[in-house]
């Protein structure tokens, strides 16, 4: 099974997703994308992952360019429809979902608030990849 999480800037979201479909099942292949990807992952993005043991601190953004000769069992965008424009691949895809999120990049007050966000959208990502995995791809 091959899976592509694909955002913008491939820094927050789509590298916890990663991490989880990993931590899930070390039989998938996944990888994660962005249209415009950030220099590194976001530092806080590892830190609360690091927080569960989840080590996404190796990942790099890559631009989704890389896998357009790739086919994929799943696409799945996570960017928050109502903030963003949701990028599309164009390359070989049999099932494209949308499981989309607010970029904890965005979280503005002090650093404790700023991590309780990354948080709160590090637990969302668990549970709806989690109910992917186990109603999509584990059934």
């Amino acid at each position: 099974m091959k899976i592509l999480i694909l955002c913008t800037g491939n820094s927050c979201r789509s590298q916890m997703a990663e991490g989880f479909l990993k931590s899930f099942d070390d039989k998938l292949e996944v990888y994660s994308a962005g249209t415009n990807p950030s220099g590194e992952v976001h530092p806080k993005a590892i830190q609360v992952m690091d927080e569960i043991g989840i080590d996404i601190g190796g990942g790099k953004p890559t631009n989704v360019d890389e896998f357009i000769n790739n086919s994929f069992d799943y696409v799945i965008t996570v960017c928050d429809n109502a903030k963003e424009t949701c990028p599309v691949f164009v390359g070989k895809v049999k099932n494209r979902l949308h499981i989309g999120f607010e970029d904890p990049a965005e979280a503005t007050g002090t650093e404790e608030e700023i991590l309780v966000e990354f948080r709160k959208i590090r637990d969302e990502i668990k549970d709806r990849f989690e109910e992917f995995y186990f109603n999509e791809i584990k059934y």
